[in-house]
């Protein structure tokens, strides 16, 4: 890292929501002006920077100065001065206005705005309304330099503190300073420690109210990141002493206030208590209370005579439906809330396209929906009707929530979700507020795959309640049991190791190549991607081979692996763009995920896209998501992205691949577990590939892992 410090001679770009620039700044004595490039939340010309980065040189711009930091400072030299008044900085100065105000006040015109606004008046042509514009707009942009100076003072970098001065804008001080916590909860990627960083070099003592506070918070709402909604007393004290590093018993103090207040909710089932967020506690009870209010109705579809819908959806399609499918469509037909769940190859499709098809000829109005956009576009395909994101379908605004709820709920007679098992326990709540009253309702998912990522295990509770009719499907049909990949799938599901032939059969689509070492797993792994399976089956090594390993560290988490494949299959070329941001590289071509929904451009989390340009002046992003869709990513989202050549199982969930490869080895102990290794196989449409120990595969087959979650909604649907 370097430090530079010198005058901004010009200003290329400037971006008011992250804060990139693009500068001509003159250094010293040099005469010519250098290129450099950061984040300010504002600059000006004229004014003085000090910038520590290192050089860079980009192929069509040349040598350019990569700030990590900016500090801007007013400038002193009367020349300086007047390009700043002079750069529009400051609304009701001009060029002219300037030069007549730096004539008459030299430089002491900052002091005269700031404390005698009155003596403008003095230069001709300024009169009252001018000088009061002046005078406003000069505070505004004090307020900006007054934040990033003292946001700059706690330690926050110059991108964390755009996003703290986006959010809170000229309250920014009074916000960090009043509750410097609150950062952790509204900005992303500002964690806990940053907060409390803060709080400390503001003074706060360890064990004060408010930070015992935030430490408790901190703890419940990190466990729903491990899908609990609630925690019991112990769980919920012991991490956050060790957090804040304090004994228990002011916490406990404290955690009583919480709970006095309902800032926290105490609630006691038959065999536990637990401690909620608020929002959590109302999102299970409306899951409760919707469920109740549509299984207590009937259902009342304009269907008459079953029997012959069945004949004729046959006859239509053209597939004779077996007893088990029979009985499943009869189930959804008579039934005001319906979950179909069973593992691939059940005949779940064949299922819901029979009752699409017989609603639609009774002219049923139908909304379709899943909760991902990959998922949905599945959906899409194999129904042949519209679907949409969850998101999407309530029609969310960012900042107001969903605007389909209780108050304005969608318009449909049926209502089905795809991919339950996804979904969590605040989307599930929003999803069914949104559901008419008297309307149908169909889930669709696999109980035995990994539950959402966020808080709750919805469709396995739902299904272990025994309180909504479900029609739980386990014959696997003609077709499907010829693939060795659904086969493998029952069989892990069922706890037994895979009977994977060997020697391997030409055409086999799912087969396991032992390995003993990571070393030996990773390079196998690169030559399958960038070699053998796209010349053996004809497909391409970055679009259609995916891997899905079970961690994100480790020598075979995604990390590593993702630095090797893009190795392998991107390598750097000379006329090829690059980046360097957050730690990784992103180049043109290379395969990326997004990380967190960001409803602003409408990309989720688990989007994949492919890195299709990089601008250099101004520096910008594009990824395309679908052939007809791309997305600018400024320098500060790019945070959101990683390299997606291999992503986690979990990251998985709702898509489909041609080919998947899954590493399985010792160093992903904690992670090897049966409904994990069951999910990343069922993601491979045409071949799916393990590569690892005999041991390690043996584990997750037969280790089933801790699959509770602490929730109360189970123990709520059976009135317990």
């Amino acid at each position: 890292m370097e430090t530079l410090s010198g005058t901004v001679e010009r200003i290329t770009f400037h971006s008011e929501d992250t804060g990139y620039s693009v500068m001509k700044v003159i250094v010293g004595t040099r005469s010519d002006a250098i290129t450099v490039t950061g984040k300010v939340p504002a600059i000006h010309v004229g004014e003085h920077i000090e910038a520590s980065g290192t050089w860079v040189q980009i192929p069509q711009w040349g040598r350019q100065f990569r700030a990590e930091t900016i500090r801007t400072t007013a400038p002193s030299s009367q020349e300086g001065i007047e390009k700043y008044l002079g750069s529009g900085l400051i609304e009701g100065i001009g060029p002219v206005y300037a030069k007549k105000l730096v004539s008459k006040f030299g430089d002491k015109i900052f002091d005269i705005i700031d404390q005698e606004s009155k003596r403008l008046q003095e230069v001709e042509g300024i009169g009252s309304k001018r000088r009061q514009e002046i005078k406003a707009s000069w505070e505004k942009t004090k307020s900006v330099r007054q934040i990033m100076v003292f946001l700059h003072e706690q330690g926050i970098s110059t991108s964390k503190a755009v996003k703290i001065f986006q959010a809170y804008g000229e309250h920014a001080i009074s916000k960090v300073k009043s509750d410097p916590y609150q950062l952790a909860r509204d900005i992303h990627g500002i964690g806990f420690k940053t907060a409390d960083g803060i709080a400390r070099q503001l003074g706060l003592a360890l064990d004060s109210p408010q930070r015992i506070k935030a430490g408790l918070w901190h703890t419940l709402l990190a466990a729903g990141d491990d899908g609990h909604c609630g925690l019991p007393r112990a769980e919920l004290l012991g991490p956050t002493s060790k957090l804040l590093s304090l004994d228990t018993e002011p916490l406990v103090a404290i955690l009583a206030q919480m709970i006095a207040s309902e800032d926290l909710i105490e609630e006691n089932f038959s065999d536990i208590t637990l401690l909620f967020p608020p929002h959590l506690v109302r999102a299970e009870q409306q899951i409760v209370e919707r469920l109740r209010q549509m299984i207590g109705k009937p259902a009342h579809y304009p269907v008459t005579d079953i029997d012959r819908a069945l004949e004729w959806a046959e006859k239509s399609t053209g597939k004779a439906l077996a007893p088990s499918q029979q009985a499943a469509v009869r189930a959804a037909l008579q039934n005001r809330v319906l979950i179909i769940t069973g593992g691939p190859g059940v005949g779940k499709t064949t299922i819901l396209n029979t009752v699409l098809k017989i609603l639609a000829a009774k002219q049923v109005t139908m909304v379709l929906a899943a909760p991902t956009g990959r998922a949905s576009r599945r959906m899409s395909e194999s129904t042949g009707l519209e679907a949409r994101t969850i998101h999407r379908l309530l029609e969310y605004q960012p900042g107001k929530g969903f605007t389909k709820n209780a108050r304005s709920p969608l318009k449909a007679d049926l209502c089905v979700l795809d991919e339950t098992s996804m979904v969590d326990i605040p989307l599930a709540a929003a999803f069914l507020q949104a559901v008419p009253p008297d309307a149908h309702l169909i889930l669709v998912g696999d109980a035995d795959q990994l539950p959402s990522v966020g808080p709750g295990n919805f469709l396995r509770d739902l299904v272990a309640s025994h309180t909504v009719p479900v029609v739980r499907l386990t014959e696997i049909f003609r077709q499907a049991a010829t693939s060795q990949i659904i086969t493998a799938a029952h069989q892990i599901n069922q706890g037994q190791k895979p009977d994977f032939p060997s020697p391997i059969p030409p055409q086999s689509d799912c087969f396991f190549l032992p390995r003993d070492t990571p070393e030996q797993i990773a390079q196998t792994i690169t030559h399958l991607a960038a070699q053998r399976i796209p010349a053996a089956f004809n497909l391409d090594p970055i679009r259609d081979i995916q891997i899905l390993t079970p961690m994100n560290r480790g020598s075979l988490g995604t990390q590593q692996l993702n630095l090797l494949l893009q190795e392998s299959l991107n390598p750097p070329g000379e006329f090829k763009m690059e980046i360097e941001r957050f730690g990784q590289t992103l180049r043109q071509g290379d395969k990326v995920i997004q990380i967190r929904n960001n409803y602003d451009k409408e990309v989720f989390n688990g989007d994949i896209g492919f890195v299709s340009e990089i601008e250099s002046d101004p520096l910008r992003v594009h990824i395309r998501f679908d052939e007809n869709r791309r997305v600018p990513y400024e320098t500060g989202d790019l945070d959101e992205l990683r390299l997606a050549y291999a992503i986690t199982i979990h990251k998985s969930q709702g898509s489909e691949f041609p080919a998947v490869i899954i590493p399985l080895a010792m160093q992903h102990f904690v992670m090897l577990q049966r409904n994990l290794l069951y999910t990343g196989l069922t993601r491979g449409r045409q071949r799916v590939i393990l590569v690892g120990e005999e041991k390690a595969l043996g584990i997750a087959v037969k280790q089933t892992g801790n699959l509770h979650r602490w929730s109360g909604l189970l123990s709520r649907l059976q009135g317990n």
